[in-house]
């Protein structure tokens, strides 16, 4: 297991390390040990599965708010994903600032998000399955979110005309949501 941080602080790119032999592979998705030398072991909650039937869906841009900001640990297990995520810390010197990675089953890669950060995907297959832990219970009070096509974030998503839930469409840009409710 690779961990490197990413760009905008928080991030951090993880890639497995497979054992290959004729039968194909051994992989360990997640290591205590090497999480807590690294200062990432969470206590994780939740393990979630998203399921999208058809290439060109985006889901997101999500988050909690606080006291109920989750970190998450993504992976890819059927399919590939353009992963992207958004700095909501008002407090950051990387405020409204994005950043993405692609996530496939064949890449080996993971993507650990810190609290303060909205996150979403576009899928890049169909059929595509994308499982992710969380370290705080889902609270529906707590629950916003980031249109995915905000002009000011100019976010370059794969598709122009993404498949999309009804309540994603209605989101609001990141200059609309309370800095006092971010913070």
């Amino acid at each position: 297991m690779i961990i490197k941080p990413g760009r905008l602080q928080g991030i951090y790119d993880i890639t497995l390390t497979p054992n290959n032999d004729h039968r194909g592979y051994f992989t360990r998705m997640y290591d205590q040990n090497i999480m807590m030398a690294h200062g990432l072991h969470r206590n994780w909650l939740q393990e979630n599965r998203s399921f999208s039937r058809q290439k060109g869906t985006i889901r997101g841009l999500h988050f909690q708010f606080k006291p109920h900001a989750e970190t998450k640990l993504i992976w890819v297990s059927k399919g590939a994903i353009l992963d992207v995520f958004v700095d909501v810390r008002t407090d950051s010197p990387t405020f409204g600032s994005y950043d993405s990675k692609l996530l496939t089953e064949d890449n080996f890669a993971m993507l650990y998000i810190s609290p303060g950060f909205a996150h979403g995907f576009c899928t890049l297959s169909d059929n595509c399955e994308v499982v992710y832990k969380v370290d705080h219970m889902y609270s529906p009070d707590h629950e916003g979110g980031i249109l995915w096509n905000d002009p000011a974030l100019n976010i370059p998503w794969p598709v122009q005309e993404p498949i999309i839930s009804a309540k994603d469409q209605k989101l609001l840009p990141l200059d609309k949501l309370t800095k006092e409710r971010l913070r």
